[in-house]
């Protein structure tokens, strides 16, 4: 006999999935999206984030409903209406909030009318976002206690409805979105109706992807900009607010070559001194061929007198298993605990862990040479990835000491960028590009190539620089400290210097300068 909840209708719920990050979702929406069956979605939410919350569930594009001749709402009501028909918890994800510029209303009446049980997830809308990001009030006690949000696009079968007599007279902020598309159209009609050219606009797209682009103009130059810019959808434009770009790394744009979901702090502090990124993650975090060495290791941690661990990703992949095995710290007996570099030690200490070693040099030789120092013929637990440099383990075992190397994750480089991520090196005006181990910096090369000959490079490390040697590349800078705060301070200085404020004479920046810029 049949099951009478196996046919049971499941719920429909709309998220939104805010502007694109998947650190800008909201609790609730993470929750909902990790328990769909299947997600609907539409080209304004990134495949990255739907990656990084629920990788598992059946995804199936609004494209695909989209060509029986109705209209293209009503079809996708349609098809969520008979995904949660099959009994499965249906997630129709929407890029910024779903009751914003997002056929709600054509989409909803299906469901409505289904009798299914509906939710709603407020997500945070292209206007909030493209606000935060260029650092603009939409607000203002003095001269803006409106907000007025336009879409730059109309439905095709409906004659304009927009007075933008009445909006170029409002006290306040207007918010355009789908803005580039019709730029010109809404732009004359400002002016036409009187709005001052001269009115400040900023120019958001792609807010919070990793190719985001901001730009302060003006309404009478803006159309012209976004044709001259080649700006990307989902644009937003806000008229009558902007704020001139401000911090060391204004006008800058930098490439940030860590692994998906590890950009974040660097990232954070570029944007913090003014700069723009672009994220093309150039290595994949994976599991290891096989678990069992490490899970060996792991019972056995109490046998070593040191257990040192060569990057944030290891330490990550150790913790994750000693939960997998239920096990806790206890495991680890007396044994101390040694970190390659500041990074690394700082994951340790917010995993709860004591870290008994950082080296004064972030690399495997500083860290050799002060752990021998301090035991004599000890047995250590080397956690690294499946490729890494053999310096630790020879130096140590030279002196005498046992080791042992375990493998905590794969670090694959990967074979070609994506055609978003090709296009957007080939049409940004890129200034910097961060590599921030060896294995980034030999991809690199291969992937960027001749490119990377135009761009300035920062260095992380004495060990990154090295791999760039045999391809005849020379970082203009190198951090002091292996830390993204580092890094950012070591190109915030070097533009600092080209620009005539130079480096105090005898700096370790100074020798990266230009012969123009030393003097």
């Amino acid at each position: 006999m049949q099951d009478p909840a196996a046919t049971r209708p499941g719920r429909v719920c709309f998220v939104g999935a805010g502007p694109g990050a998947a650190d800008l979702l909201t609790v609730r929406a993470v929750e909902r999206l990790r328990d769909a069956d299947v997600i609907v979605h539409d080209a304004l939410v990134p495949a990255r984030l739907l990656d990084d919350v629920n990788p598992h569930a059946e995804r199936v594009p609004v494209e695909r409903c989209r060509d029986q001749g109705l209209d293209p709402g009503s079809a996708t009501g349609r098809l969520l209406v008979r995904l949660a028909m099959e009994g499965r918890n249906v997630v129709r994800v929407k890029g910024g909030d779903p009751t914003v510029f997002g056929r709600l209303a054509e989409e909803l009446e299906p469901v409505r009318q289904a009798g299914l049980a509906v939710e709603f997830v407020p997500g945070v809308t292209a206007a909030v976002a493209a606000a935060a990001a260029a650092g603009v009030p939409l607000t203002s006690r003095a001269d803006a206690s409106i907000v007025s949000i336009l879409t730059g696009r109309e439905a095709d079968d409906k004659d304009s409805v927009v007075d933008f007599a009445r909006l170029a007279k409002l006290q306040g902020t207007l918010v355009v979105y789908m803005a580039v598309e019709q730029v010109a159209r809404w732009s004359a009609g400002l002016l036409a109706a009187g709005k001052d050219p001269e009115t400040p606009v900023t120019i958001v797209s792609r807010c919070s992807w990793p190719d985001e682009r901001i730009e302060a103009t003006t309404l009478g130059t803006c159309a012209a900009d976004v044709e001259r810019g080649g700006w990307r959808s989902p644009a937003v434009v806000i008229v009558g607010a902007s704020a001139p770009p401000s911090g060391p790394l204004a006008g800058r744009l930098v490439v940030v070559t860590r692994p998906a979901g590890q950009e974040g702090d660097l990232v954070a502090a570029i944007r913090a001194a003014g700069g723009q990124t672009l994220h093309v993650p150039l290595v994949a975090i994976g599991e290891p061929p096989a678990w069992r060495p490490l899970d060996e290791a792991i019972r056995a941690a109490s046998t070593y007198d040191w257990i040192v661990f060569a990057s944030v990703n290891g330490v990550r992949a150790f913790g994750a298993r000693l939960a997998a095995l239920r096990l806790d710290g206890r495991i680890l007996g007396t044994a101390r605990l040694a970190a390659i570099g500041p990074a690394t030690r700082r994951q340790l200490e917010l995993a709860g862990y004591r870290c008994d070693l950082t080296p004064a040099v972030a690399r495997s030789e500083g860290l050799a040479a002060e752990l021998a120092a301090g035991c004599r013929r000890g047995r250590f637990l080397l956690i690294r990835a499946s490729r890494g440099r053999e310096e630790l383990r020879l130096g140590l075992e030279a002196l005498g000491h046992h080791v042992d190397e375990v493998v905590a994750y794969e670090s694959r480089s990967r074979s070609a960028l994506d055609a978003d991520e090709a296009e957007a090196v080939v049409r940004l005006p890129v200034d910097w590009i961060v590599l921030t181990s060896p294995s980034i910096a030999t991809a690199a090369v291969q992937l960027f190539g001749e490119r990377m000959r135009h761009w300035r490079i920062a260095s992380i490390s004495p060990v990154t620089t090295a791999a760039l040697e045999p391809h005849g590349l020379r970082p203009a800078v190198e951090a002091d400290r292996a830390t993204a705060a580092g890094i950012v301070e070591a190109i915030c200085r070097h533009d600092q210097g080209a620009a005539g404020v130079l480096p105090p004479a005898g700096s370790p920046m100074a020798a990266h300068l230009p012969p123009t810029s030393r003097g």
